[in-house]
């Protein structure tokens, strides 16, 4: 009884001190950026219709890290989405015995590469194309989201072989039992049961590009680029704009905005993050729906 009333007690305890970090964090980004929360923060001095449009440029906001992270994130969705689902519907179907240990384990390994050294793959690449085949390569939006997709694609593949492996086998024997293929059963049954997970996945996997610093510094991610017009080119990021403005600030202002963009990069993340665990429990109430009783 007095170990399960310990145990009890050091979870309590836990979860208070998780709550309380939390809060302390978003408290302290409130009370140092609050006040430079407003239409200036994100445009500046310019119109707001002129500056949406990209009519006039945007220097004293951080419009163009929000256009440059919303950019860099449906691009390195559009690479990894596919591959990353294709990639983990193979393991959880189709892959056995030693190539499934070896494929999983790669995936693995590719989900413990650290941030820093995915970024300086990528400059690697850009040394090698200007030596070989490409002598103005250079830095650019594109080079970024393949280097984000790389990073993403492990929790892709591994929230889609998770998906797909958590549903009841009553469903795989009732496509079986219609005359389906493993094919078809997979694409109309299986696929159909796990949407809201996978969509889960995806989202996650969204917030995680997003926030990501170390990887857009070393391939693409500039101060004061601008809106981006081209996969080829340079942009802005809201967290490369944090570090930014963080180190070279200024004046006082200046630093308020590092926090307040802070606060604009952690709401976007944490409405990815709702998003994922909406969706996820509206999956688990749809399978506890349809099991039967």
């Amino acid at each position: 009884m007095r170990r399960a009333t310990a145990v009890t007690a050091w979870c309590w305890a836990s979860a208070l001190v998780t709550l309380g970090g939390v809060g302390v964090l978003v408290g302290f980004l409130v009370l140092r950026g609050g006040k430079a929360l407003g239409p200036g923060l994100l445009f500046g001095s310019q119109p707001l219709w002129q500056a949406l449009t990209g009519r006039v440029p945007v220097w004293d906001g951080i419009w163009p890290a929000v256009a440059g992270t919303g950019a860099l994130v449906l691009l390195a969705g559009s690479l990894a989405v596919p591959v990353g689902i294709g990639a983990g519907l193979h393991l959880a179907e189709f892959a056995r015995g030693r190539w499934k240990r070896v494929a999983g384990f790669a995936v693995d390994l590719l989900a413990g590469i650290p941030s820093i050294v995915m970024g300086l793959f990528g400059f690697a690449l850009i040394l090698f194309l200007r030596r070989t085949v490409a002598p103005t390569a250079n830095a650019s939006l594109l080079l970024a989201a393949g280097c984000i997709a790389l990073l993403v694609l492990p929790y892709l593949i591994r929230t889609t072989q998770g998906a797909i492996e958590a549903l009841p086998p009553s469903l795989r024997l009732a496509g079986a039992s219609l005359g389906l293929t493993p094919w078809q059963n997979l694409v109309h049954v299986l696929v159909p049961a796990a949407s809201r997970s996978l969509s889960g996945g995806v989202v996650l996997a969204l917030g995680r590009a997003a926030e990501d610093t170390a990887v857009i510094l070393l391939t693409g991610a500039v101060a004061q680029a601008g809106v981006p017009r081209a996969l080829t080119e340079q942009f802005e990021a809201l967290p490369f704009s944090i570090y930014y403005l963080s180190t070279e600030y200024r004046n006082p202002a200046e630093l308020e905005r590092a926090f307040a963009t802070a606060l604009v990069l952690l709401a976007v993340t944490g409405g990815l993050l709702l998003s994922a665990r909406a969706l996820r429990a509206a999956a688990r109430r749809g399978r506890e729906a349809g099991e039967p009783s």
